[in-house]
């Protein structure tokens, strides 16, 4: 009688599919995502060199950061003007800049300039990579160094003392959060996420609890058209997002010093699209269950999962396998994220966040228009 029971259960089991997924998928991407994405390691960061002596030191030096595991270099840059919009664009994460006469200051006085600018919205990890940085340049000096002393010694005419070593001290400059403060990294993260959690979670259960119950039905006999019925489930979480908004942006500012560097008007626009997308993934959630514990798990595995650590608010994407990079394109909170940094933080203009407004508005008219006509449909 006992096996009788036990073979029941795993039938029971084997023609659910839902429960499968559970218990055999659900580990498999939970140990990729969580022994990939979790690291503290600094990984392929994206920098920039502004070399304007381009003598065989700064090449090397140049060369030895490109090719450590840290670094990936991005692009040259050509004059310094150029330095702050390679950081607005989002293409680099460290800057290095040469002195002029880099290698002949080294031989003739000892000494010679090099600064490391780092983008320190995120305070922990610009700390991580400028120290990485200023390490492998110091190593490099010396190796150079004990190369060419002798030789570059002759060419100076002997104008610097033999026993005294080549010395350079990188200058760290951490732009955009100079007193390194926590808030200005995980402010944009936790508006992402609060907005999603909101809009996304509680709405698909909503309606979801709505055909549950059965009342659904009886709505769906009123006069009133389907889609103003969806469009009141909606709107009190499209209300009560704006007010977590705005309770956000008053708190970051007034009790955790994160100032709106950049325009206000910018950000509440990137933030109500952030929400429609948000809004449109609860229909789309709402469409594919048919109770509130599926779209919990739905909403709280496949979609809270991966916009916390594949969205870059807690891990960067650069540390991650390719494969996780690519995959990381997909949640929408990585790019309202980003928006939010450049916008609240870097302070940049309208043009270095277009990308950010149109994966947005791309994800969120898609989502909203395949979400409202599934809906329609299933419900006729």
């Amino acid at each position: 009688m006992f096996i009788a029971f036990v073979k029941k259960e795993f039938y029971h089991i084997l023609r659910d599919k839902r429960t499968i997924l559970i218990l055999l998928v659900m580990p498999i991407v939970q140990i990729i995502l969580f022994g990939f994405a979790i690291t503290t390691e600094v990984k392929n960061t994206p920098m920039a060199v502004f070399d304007p002596s381009k003598d065989a030191a700064t090449r090397q030096i140049t060369e030895r950061l490109a090719a450590s595991d840290y670094f990936t270099l991005a692009r040259e840059l050509h004059n310094p003007e150029e330095i702050e919009k390679a950081f607005q664009k989002g293409d680099v994460k460290l800057v290095v800049v040469f002195s002029e006469n880099f290698q002949n200051n080294l031989f003739h006085t000892g000494e010679a300039a090099v600064q490391v600018i780092a983008d320190a919205t995120d305070p922990n990890q610009a700390n991580t990579f400028a120290n990485y940085a200023s390490n492998i340049i110091a190593t490099t000096y010396q190796e150079f160094a004990s190369k060419n002393n002798s030789q570059f010694s002759v060419i100076a005419g002997l104008t610097r003392n033999l026993n005294s070593p080549l010395r350079i001290v990188p200058e760290i400059k951490m732009l955009y959060n100079p007193q390194m403060k926590g808030a200005y990294n995980f402010v944009p993260g936790v508006m992402g996420l609060v907005l999603v959690l909101i809009c996304a979670m509680m709405t698909s259960v909503s309606i979801v609890r709505e055909k549950e119950m059965g009342t659904m039905e009886i709505l769906l006999v009123s006069p009133i058209k389907p889609i103003y019925i969806i469009l009141a489930k909606i709107t009190p979480y499209f209300v009560l997002s704006i007010i977590n908004l705005t309770t956000i942006l008053l708190l970051s500012v007034f009790v955790l010093g994160v100032p709106i560097v950049g325009n206000l008007f910018l950000l509440i626009l990137l933030s109500l699209l952030f929400i429609l997308v948000g809004l449109s993934l609860g229909l789309m959630v709402s469409n594919i269950v048919k109770t509130q514990v599926a779209a919990m798990l739905i909403s709280a595995v496949v979609m809270m999962m991966p916009t916390m650590l594949l969205s870059g608010m807690m891990f960067p994407v650069e540390s991650m396998p390719k494969i996780l990079q690519w995959i990381s394109v997909i949640p929408p909170n990585r790019w309202y994220v980003e928006g939010v940094i450049k916008l609240m933080i870097m302070g940049v203009d309208a043009k270095y966040v277009i990308k950010e407004f149109a994966i947005l508005g791309f994800m969120a008219t898609v989502l909203l228009v395949v979400s409202l006509k599934k809906f329609s449909v299933r419900i006729n």
